[in-house]
């Protein structure tokens, strides 16, 4: 359907692709992996034909559909969630609009006198409605923003007074309904609880056209894809299987390669041994040159292309005591909205909890109240002897000083600490070269995360709570994150949308209900295998 043959392109002075081919055929579903700034972003806009390659050329089959999904959402005011996401169906979200403001217009007595014109345009627009088939769209539309968390009043309500993250959701929910030839969707998973996420894995499963995506959460990525098409050093290549064989077989790969070139290079030393000491003898003068004009005609081996990964050894955190956390008798509400009503709950040291829960059933009030940044309304909230807390919340990322740069701050927060240690730190969460020059304030929402998270585990506390910490985070710094704190001796709760992360870190479950809370003595794997689900009210 979408075919990239020997295709050329430069950014600047970046060589983004040279001479790379690949395609997308019929009811593919694949994945498009590569490390940060390889050109996947230019890859869809040049599939779209916002970019056009320098050489080569894309081609897509005649009549098809491409819905691409990017980051870059636009603005989004002045109509309900819904009619925006009808409005990716084309003419029928205008005659929906419409026929809203006809229907407001029958039930308002003032208009009274204008009754007979108001019912007969009302009747040839909801015949056009019906002939665009829009009951059954705006059903569907209904249906996906309930898949995606959105509850019926943010539905009908402005789309305008939704955060960044909802706009989003809204803006992957128009190419949902859209349902196109093609889907080409860019980091579609960002932004999901997990509830949302698993919905749309099923929802992604069941959908009969084209899909390549990108995504930072390769559980939810190796569930979806039967093909791999990776981007590294301007090439493309394509792995047939899911995101677990691409891994095994890249590595394989690398090995083999590897091997080609130590045994390439090995001979290469001998041949140029032997040239260096006969060189200047006449009697091997012809053996000499033999060997040199075989040296000239040897195709080399590139060593395998590595990827830039930083491990960093966090310091042993402080020991603090067994009891870690206790709450008794809380009572939390908001308004009319009661959160918890006589909670009992402690954390004990070395527990290491991952909080459950459906939206707003009070999984971040939950850490809010732990951490002391909430107040019970009823109840206590203590904190055992010798912890030494450490919070992990997206208001953090506001009280980065804007002046300083990266390396800067590091410096301000470790006056102690020698530049190459901090350089580590700095290169472990994704900030290397002259990324560390640059200003907190341009930094994005997911850099200024993964500063946050850089300082908090330089110097780690023995309790560590836990607000989405993968957040933004690529596959390679999750599992460098995922590798220290597995080794982290102290006490963790947390609460996350990635069920890797879940299941290698978690020891215990909390699960907060309607009707309570409920506890489970082993980790997120044991919870998804006793209660038959991955999250609270979904079945596997």
């Amino acid at each position: 359907m979408i075919r990239l043959e020997k295709i050329g392109k430069q950014n600047g002075r970046q060589i983004v692709f040279i001479e790379a081919s690949a395609a997308l055929q019929k009811g593919e579903k694949a994945g498009l992996v590569g490390p940060n700034g390889a050109g996947k972003t230019t890859l869809f806009r040049m599939m779209t034909g916002q970019e056009q390659p320098d050489e080569g050329q894309v081609s897509t089959d005649r009549g098809i559909t491409i819905g691409y999904f990017s980051q870059d959402v636009g603005e989004m005011a002045g109509r309900s969630v819904v009619a925006e996401v009808m409005d990716g169906a084309g003419p029928v979200s205008t005659v929906a609009a419409e026929l809203k403001l006809l229907e407001a217009a029958l039930a308002d007595p003032e208009r009274a006198d204008e009754m007979e014109t108001l019912i007969e345009r009302y009747g040839e627009v909801q015949a056009r409605f019906e002939e665009l088939d829009g009951y059954a769209l705006e059903g569907r539309a209904y249906e996906v923003l309930s898949g995606l968390g959105f509850s019926q009043e943010m539905m009908d309500g402005d789309v305008g007074r939704l955060s960044g993250g909802w706009k989003m959701r809204v803006a992957l929910a128009r190419i949902l309904l859209m349902r196109p030839d093609v889907m080409l969707l860019d980091e579609p998973s960002n932004h999901l609880d997990l509830e949302s996420l698993i919905w749309l894995e099923s929802f992604l499963k069941g959908y009969d056209g084209a899909l390549l995506m990108t995504s930072h959460d390769r559980e939810f990525m190796n569930r979806i894809v039967s093909k791999v098409i990776e981007i590294d050093g301007g090439t493309l290549t394509t792995y047939s299987g899911d995101y677990v064989f691409y891994e095994q077989q890249r590595a394989l790969n690398e090995q083999h390669q590897q091997a080609q070139f130590e045994r390439q290079q090995a001979m290469l030393a001998k041949e140029i041994k032997f040239i260096e000491r006969f060189k200047a003898r006449a009697s091997h003068a012809a053996q000499v040159q033999s060997r040199v004009k075989k040296l000239d005609k040897i195709e080399r081996v590139e060593p395998p292309r590595r990827r830039q990964t930083v491990a960093f050894d966090f310091q042993p955190a402080p020991r603090s005591g067994d009891d870690v956390a206790m709450l008794k008798g809380v009572h939390k509400r908001y308004g009319s909205r009661i959160i918890y009503e006589g909670l009992d709950f402690s954390i004990r040291r070395k527990e290491r909890w991952c909080v459950m829960g459906v939206n707003g059933a009070g999984k971040s009030t939950l850490l809010k109240l732990v951490t002391g940044t909430a107040q019970p309304d009823a109840g206590s909230v203590a904190v055992g002897g010798s912890v030494k807390l450490g919070y992990f919340a997206q208001h953090a990322m506001d009280l980065l000083d804007g002046d300083l740069t990266i390396f800067e701050d590091l410096e301000s927060s470790f006056p102690q600490a020698g530049q190459g240690s901090l350089r580590a730190l700095a290169g472990c969460f994704g900030f290397s070269g002259d990324d560390v020059e640059k200003p907190c304030r341009v930094l994005s929402g997911g850099e200024k995360a993964r500063l946050v998270m850089a300082k908090m585990l330089y110097d780690p506390p023995n309790f560590l709570v836990l607000d989405e910490p993968t957040n933004h985070l690529d596959i390679a710094t999750k599992e460098m994150l995922i590798g220290a704190l597995s080794g982290f001796e102290g006490t963790m709760l947390f609460v996350s949308h990635d069920r890797h992360f879940l299941s290698a870190l978690s020891n215990r479950v909390l699960e907060v209900t309607g009707d309570g809370i409920r506890q489970y003595g082993g980790g997120y794997t044991e919870y998804v295998a006793s209660t038959g689900q991955e999250a609270p009210g979904l079945r596997s």
